[in-house]
């Protein structure tokens, strides 16, 4: 039932943003990423029949990292281009090289150690290579990005999507929150953020029930 139940959710999310709200290429990316991949993600770790036997390691999907590209883009479209290195980072990451791309994030933090998109996409990064877990150092990528940008909700929002895949999903809720307050009301993307909490605390009743 949580299958059908992912998939409805996903689905409505989907048809919300395509027909009512007519969101942009890049905002439709935002939803995607985490309505398929964030609700699947916890969905799997929520599930009690599984064994908990590791998964073996993975490269990146080519469209999860496409995704969330798009989806941090939007947050910070307002500030210009992205720096050379980032630019570099995202095309290994594209290919699933995510060495590579954390070693051109860390020559774009070095360089710049006040490019709180930098440090997003350090995080983003981190947590792929990481098959999909918030470690340490993801963390401290967010909280940099989140002291040099505060009103920026992307360190937060991906966080919470960080979470969700590891099956943290009242922690997810509260870093989605956290950006949710953080997001202009014009942006086109807060339609979404709002619809992926209130989703995600439907999801949370439902499994507690």
């Amino acid at each position: 039932m949580i299958w059908l139940l992912v998939l409805l959710l996903a689905a409505a999310g989907l048809l919300l943003a395509w027909k009512p709200l007519g969101l942009p290429r890049a905002a439709m990316a935002l939803l995607a990423a985490t309505m398929a991949a964030g609700l699947t993600g916890y969905a799997l770790q929520g599930a009690p029949h599984l064994p908990g036997a590791p998964t073996p390691p993975r490269a990146a999907a080519p469209h999860s990292a496409e995704v969330l590209i798009a989806a941090r883009r939007a947050m910070f479209r307002d500030q210009g281009d992205p720096a050379r290195y980032v630019t570099l980072a995202d095309g290994f990451t594209r290919r699933g090289r995510t060495t590579d791309a954390a070693g051109f994030l860390r020559l774009a933090t070095a360089e710049n150690p006040r490019d709180a998109e930098a440090w997003v996409a350090l995080g983003n990064v981190l947590v792929i290579h990481a098959q999909n877990m918030l470690t340490p150092p993801a963390q401290d990528a967010f909280a940099r990005a989140a002291r040099i940008a505060p009103e920026n909700p992307a360190p937060a929002y991906f966080t919470g999507f960080a979470r969700l895949q590891m099956g943290e999903a009242p922690q997810a809720r509260d870093s989605w929150a956290e950006a949710l307050a953080l997001t202009p009301q014009d942006a086109p993307y807060r339609p979404i953020i709002a619809e992926q909490l209130a989703e995600l605390e439907r999801l949370i009743l439902r499994v507690e029930e």
